[in-house]
């Protein structure tokens, strides 16, 4: 399954044998390359012109003209969305909001302080689970904020550990 977001509109898209559905419809289009980078498009017996303006794949975003109109479209996979759901943000380099436990379990060790500035990367916490150590490595970069846990904590999954 992916995510489709554009201009502000999200769209659940699951590929299938037959073609596309989205939002758990059938979507009936003919799709043809003219060549690199424009497309010819036949939905609902309309007729549309697309150029793909621009491409970022670190991002996941896609930039068309269609039909003379600008439009972005960000594409997030069931990873991209399974990560976003836990308070990370795959896109490295991004700015972080939280750090949420990817599991339920026990607080080792603190590797930062409120104030210290984390890059993607560092190490910022320890978390025993089924006694096992779980290193948890910030996923991008921002200044810690709050604490919300301290050693000896037990968290739940989906808890806020940490705020940038």
């Amino acid at each position: 399954m992916y995510k489709a977001t554009i201009n502000n509109h999200s769209f659940e898209i699951e590929p299938t044998e037959a073609g596309f559905l989205v939002d758990g419809k059938t979507v009936e289009w003919d799709l043809v390359k003219i060549r690199e980078g424009y497309f010819h498009i036949l939905y609902n017996n309309k007729s549309y012109r697309a150029e793909l303006v621009k491409t970022d794949r670190e991002s996941k975003t896609f930039t068309f003209k269609i039909n003379g109109r600008i439009r972005t479209v960000t594409l997030k996979n069931k990873f991209d969305l399974l990560l976003e759901k836990m308070g990370m943000n795959s896109a490295g380099g991004n700015k972080l909001n939280v750090i949420k436990a990817p599991m339920p379990g026990l607080i080792v060790d603190l590797k930062i302080q409120v104030g210290d500035n984390v890059k993607q990367g560092d190490a910022v916490l320890i978390l025993e689970a089924m006694k096992m150590e779980n290193i948890l490595k910030s996923p991008g970069e921002g200044v810690v904020k709050n604490l919300n846990v301290k050693k000896g904590d037990s968290v739940e999954k989906g808890q806020v550990l940490i705020e940038f």
